[in-house]
C-alpha cells in the first residue's frame, strides 16, 4: 500500500492549480460508480450536489468528487469534472441521457496573497476539468490542487492522504484538504495532535510533548479572538472497498469525522465548513455491525493521519507574510 487514497482499487486522484492564483482543484474519480454519502459538521459549509447524497433521495452512486479552493466560486469545479466524465460516456442514466454525478465542496483561500482578479468568470471549471484529466493512481501531497492555498492557524495547510486495512483485510483510505481555523500541531511546537496514530514516520516521528501545558492548550485560530469570517474548512473523502449501503456509507462518514477531533484543535467551529464524503466501491462484504464499527474505527485513525500529513507535507506560499510550512520550522 502507498498510504494514499488510491490504495482502494478503482480510485484515482488528480490535481490542477495555478501558482499565481494560489488556488486549485483536486478531483477524485471512480472507475465504476461508488455508493456515497456525506456528513457535515462545520458551521459554514459550501457544498455542491449535497442533496443528492441525502438518504431520502434516489441516486445512490456517484462518479467523482470535486474539492476546490476559491470559496463559493470554486463550486464550479464540479462542472469541469462532470464535463470530463461526460466525454468518457459515464453517468447516471436518465432516459437516453447520461448525467455524471459529481458532488463537491469548497474551502476559502481568497485572502492568501494570490491574484484573484480573474475577470468575469473564475477559472475553477477549467481547473476541475484539468484535475480530472490528470487523475491517476499516483498523486502529490502538500501544497497542490485544492490544498495549494490552504492554511491553518499556525502553519501552511495542504493535501494529505493515508490508508490502512482492518484485520479482515478490508481497506479504507482518506484524503483531506486542510484549511482549518484551528491548529493541527500542539501549541507552536513540532508535535502533531494526531501523533499517536502515526505510521512509519509519516509525520516526522516527533510523538507528543512530554507534558501538556496550559499554553499548549490555549485556543489558536486564524484571526485570533477577533475572527469573524467563515473562511476555513477541512474537506475530506474516505473510501473503502467494502460493500456498503448508502446509510452504511453515511455512518462511515460520521465515524470517520471523529478523526478530525484527533487531528485539529479546535474543530467543527462556527468558522469551519468541515465535511466528509464517504464512498464504497463494493468489492468486499462486511458485517453490518461489528464489521462496520471496526471499519469506522480504522477510518477515523486514517482520517487523523491524512489531516496531519496535509500540514507535514505542505510548502509555504511565496508571498509576503505567508504562513511558514511545518518543514520550514522543524523539517
Amino acid at each position: 500500500m502507498k498510504n494514499l487514497l488510491t490504495d482502494i482499487a478503482g480510485v484515482r486522484v488528480g490535481h490542477a492549480d495555478d501558482a499565481a492564483l494560489a488556488s486549485g482543484v483536486t478531483a477524485v474519480i471512480f472507475d465504476t460508480p461508488a455508493v456515497a454519502a456525506i456528513d457535515i459538521r462545520g458551521g459554514g459549509p459550501g457544498i455542491r450536489e449535497g442533496a443528492v447524497l441525502d438518504l431520502a433521495n434516489t441516486v445512490e452512486q456517484i462518479h467523482g468528487i470535486a474539492l476546490s479552493g476559491g470559496s463559493a466560486f470554486g463550486l464550479e469545479a464540479g462542472g469541469g469534472v462532470q464535463a470530463w466524465l461526460a466525454e468518457q460516456g459515464r453517468g447516471f442514466a436518465v432516459g437516453g441521457a447520461l448525467i455524471p454525478i459529481v458532488p463537491g465542496a469548497i474551502c476559502f483561500d481568497l485572502s492568501n496573497g494570490g491574484d484573484k482578479a480573474w475577470g468575469r468568470f473564475p477559472p475553477y471549471r477549467d481547473l476541475g476539468y484539468a484535475a480530472a484529466v490528470a487523475a491517476s493512481e499516483d498523486f502529490t501531497l502538500g501544497s497542490v490542487g485544492a490544498g495549494l492555498g490552504a492554511t491553518t492557524a499556525t502553519f501552511k495547510g495542504g493535501i494529505g492522504s493515508a490508508s490502512a486495512a482492518t484485520r479482515g483485510g478490508v481497506k479504507v483510505a482518506a484524503l483531506a484538504v486542510v484549511n482549518a481555523v484551528g491548529s493541527v500541531t500542539v501549541g507552536d511546537g513540532p508535535w502533531f495532535w494526531a501523533a499517536p496514530f502515526e505510521n512509519g514516520g509519516e509525520l516526522g516521528g516527533r510523538g507528543w510533548p512530554p507534558q501538556f501545558t496550559p499554553e499548549m492548550l490555549a485556543m489558536r485560530i486564524k484571526g485570533g479572538a477577533a475572527a469573524t469570517a467563515v473562511e476555513n474548512t477541512t474537506l475530506a473523502v474516505v473510501v473503502t472497498d467494502a460493500a456498503l449501503t448508502k446509510p452504511q456509507a453515511q455512518r462511515l462518514a460520521m465515524i470517520a469525522q471523529t478523526g478530525f477531533a484527533r487531528a485539529i484543535y479546535p474543530v467543527h467551529a462556527p468558522l469551519d465548513g468541515d465535511v466528509v464524503f464517504a464512498a464504497a466501491t463494493g468489492a468486499k462484504p462486511i458485517d453490518p455491525l461489528a464489521g462496520l464499527t471496526e471499519l469506522g474505527m480504522v477510518a477515523a485513525n486514517v482520517m487523523a493521519r491524512a489531516i496531519a500529513r496535509g500540514v507535514y507535507e505542505a510548502t509555504a506560499l511565496p508571498f509576503p507574510g505567508a504562513l511558514p510550512a511545518w518543514k520550514d520550522r522543524f523539517g
